[in-house]
């Protein structure tokens, strides 16, 4: 009986002990902290810290915003003393945002003064330890992105409606300034891009980085355009299409960028200001009063001046067979006798001489005849060296591949 009874009593013991230590045990796991997940901004964790976020107002200065931290004028002057090597206190900007960061005790002492010029640097100026200043970069991620679509109106607004950066159309227009005129590209055209694009902090974007490969239908031709730098040594990249051939001729297609044909060259034509059928030994390209003119190609200007037909106009001799005159400027850019480069600004559209309207009348000659510049055929620059043309080829053929590709998907 008494048996019976202590093995009653012990097994008891051993469940609340049991019990016991399982409370015990509960206990100890709601006790352990957990982690705080941290707010890293700047370089620091915010949650250190009392944060204000604010912009420079009109009338703000460093000292001014100091100075409401309750920092009196002498320690302002002493704290711009220390800081002019890294940071010129005169540079902040309306409308540019800053963060203080102040202690989180009952002094709300101020910690750190953070300016942002811009969105991918900051300025820090630390005051906890002695006042030091930094300038930093916030981190960047690039991120490659494949497109294709056909052209819908302009290339900025097609692009733009890609939800792409529409500061990528002067891009491509420069790549391809020898190779393709845009005036002639239609709507439904195709085309295919691949470009890097810019990420501050893996989430913030910032635009468009690099041109990676490209293709336009031009004419009924796909035009490629894949960057490469055959001399290693220099590292200068230029565009080459599928078969190594440079997309950098010795002539531009137009002196204008993304504006209208509004006359062709033609032996007989009804002149609207004279209001008689003559010659237009010239192509006019329509765009507003003050756009840049570009010389086509290098050269020596041979004449700049007024006339009563060319109105301001300036007359580029290229080499022996070329010349190229481009009339009804606004301004001037340049004078006799000086030496230009391939797309150099050399002056303004505007509407001087005989002109109904603001334009640029692009004139060409080849061995002292005018000629039509969009029916010539014009020289092209050397070609790739063949000892570089397998490298190339190795690089090139997998983007052509994925453009393609990706192009076919799209009419899917």
């Amino acid at each position: 009986m008494m048996s019976k009874i202590f093995q009653k009593l012990f097994l008891i013991f051993l469940l609340s002990t049991f019990i016991t230590s399982c409370n015990k045990a509960k206990e100890e796991e709601t006790v352990v902290p957990k982690a705080r997940p941290k707010m890293v901004e700047f370089g620091f964790d915010m949650r250190d810290f009392n944060m204000v976020n604010d912009t420079i107002k009109s009338g703000d200065t460093f000292g001014s915003l100091l100075e409401k931290q309750n920092l009196n004028g002498n320690e302002v002057y002493d704290i711009v003393a220390k800081v002019k090597d890294t940071f010129d206190v005169r540079s902040i900007r309306k409308g540019k945002p800053f963060t203080i960061l102040r202690s989180k005790d009952k002094t709300n002492k101020i910690q750190v003064f953070i300016y942002q010029p811009d969105k991918l640097n900051f300025y820090v100026i630390d005051f906890r330890d002695s006042i030091v200043a930094h300038k930093k970069t916030k981190p960047l991620t690039f991120k490659s992105r494949t497109i294709a679509g056909a052209l819908d109106g302009s290339l900025s607004g097609t692009l733009e409606n890609l939800k792409v950066d529409p500061a990528l159309a002067p891009r491509i227009a420069k790549i391809y300034a020898w190779s393709i005129d845009f005036f002639k590209l239609k709507k439904g055209d195709k085309f295919a891009l691949k470009f890097t694009e810019r990420y501050i902090n893996d989430t913030i974007y910032d635009g468009v980085d690099s041109l990676k490969a490209a293709f336009f239908e031009y004419k009924g031709k796909k035009v490629y355009a894949f960057p490469f730098a055959p001399d290693a040594n220099t590292k200068k990249q230029q565009y080459f299409d599928e078969e190594g051939k440079t997309l950098k001729n010795f002539f531009l297609k137009a002196p204008l960028k993304f504006v209208n044909i509004t006359s062709h060259f033609a032996k007989n034509r009804f002149h609207p200001v004279q209001l008689i059928w003559k010659a237009h030994k010239g192509t006019d390209y329509a765009a507003p009063t003050g756009t840049p003119i570009m010389t086509t190609a290098a050269g020596v200007v041979e004449q700049a001046g007024f006339t009563t037909g060319n109105g301001n106009f300036v007359k580029v001799k290229h080499d022996r067979t070329y010349s190229t005159q481009y009339l009804h400027m606004s301004k001037i850019l340049v004078r006799r006798g000086q030496r230009v480069t391939q797309g150099q600004v050399i002056g303004k559209v505007g509407s001087t001489g005989l002109a109904t309207g603001p334009h640029v009348c692009y004139r060409f000659w080849k061995n002292g005849v005018q000629v039509d510049a969009l029916r010539l055929k014009l020289p092209i620059s050397t070609p790739m060296d063949s000892k570089y043309r397998q490298k190339y080829m190795e690089y090139m053929n997998p983007l052509k591949r994925e453009l393609d590709s990706v192009s076919d998907a799209s009419k899917k």
